[in-house]
């Protein structure tokens, strides 16, 4: 006999290069030390936190992040789902036959009481990197952890199990997963703040007769067949951040 898994939802993790998160930490220490040089990010997204700043290309770190790990991870993604099905099946989601382009990046800070309700992203992709967390943040309790929502509740009396899967927020550690995905995270008790950066990405489609780029394709900005939607939170739309095309 064997027990097998159905109706699977995919969830891509890695993990930084350690010069990369030192970076990234400076520059978020930058943005907090003068959040005033960013744009406010609060008004357009779910959380209930303490900062929320938007994050553009000018930051050298960021689109170092952007080509060298957001845009490869969604690439892998898509490349593991479609491995799995039939050639015939697989649509416009073959090497060459599609783009990748940042919609937006953001710097969350969350701290003692704040929280994220569940919601969900616009674009194809989304995805969170972890900075910084509390020490008081462990897998001994939900505080301050990172919850994927399945479609149904979770009710062990009755089977209906594997619906909430928590994340624990690990600094350099960061996932990927299409933005359709319910999450939320969790309020903490404590001192200290939990640090993380979230992005969306648009997944383009390209026609046919277009000709195949080397190596990952980025679907270049300013095209208008190929602009990527609007982030949305909590099914409300919100305009697109300048800077990504």
């Amino acid at each position: 006999m064997e027990v097998q898994s159905l109706f699977p939802r995919y969830l891509l993790k890695g993990h930084l290069a350690d010069a990369q998160l030192t970076g990234l930490l400076q520059l978020a220490e930058q943005v907090l030390a003068d959040p005033r040089g960013t744009t406010d990010a609060s008004v357009k997204l779910a959380g209930q936190l303490a900062l929320q700043r938007e994050l553009g290309p000018h930051f050298p770190a960021v689109a170092e992040l952007c080509a060298d790990v957001i845009l490869p991870a969604c690439d892998r993604w898509i490349s593991h789902v479609m491995e799995q099905q039939p050639p015939q099946g697989r649509g416009p989601w073959i090497p060459g036959r599609y783009g990748l382009q940042m919609i937006d990046v953001w710097l969350n800070v969350q701290r003692a009481g704040d929280y994220n309700p569940t919601h969900t992203h616009g674009g194809s992709f989304s995805g969170v990197l972890f900075l910084k967390v509390p020490p008081q943040i462990t897998g001994e309790r939900f505080d301050g952890q990172l919850c994927f929502h399945g479609p149904e509740e979770w009710h062990i009396q009755s089977f209906r199990t594997g619906m909430a899967h928590y994340v624990l927020p690990v600094p350099g550690e960061f996932y990927v997963f299409p933005a359709w995905q319910p999450h939320s995270v969790a309020p903490f008790r404590g001192e200290g703040e939990r640090w993380s950066m979230a992005f969306n990405v648009a997944a383009v489609p390209r026609p046919v007769n277009q000709p195949a780029a080397a190596g990952l394709a980025v679907a270049p900005p300013g095209r208008a067949d190929q602009a990527p939607p609007a982030n949305v939170s909590l099914s409300i739309a919100r305009p697109r951040p300048g800077g990504f095309g």
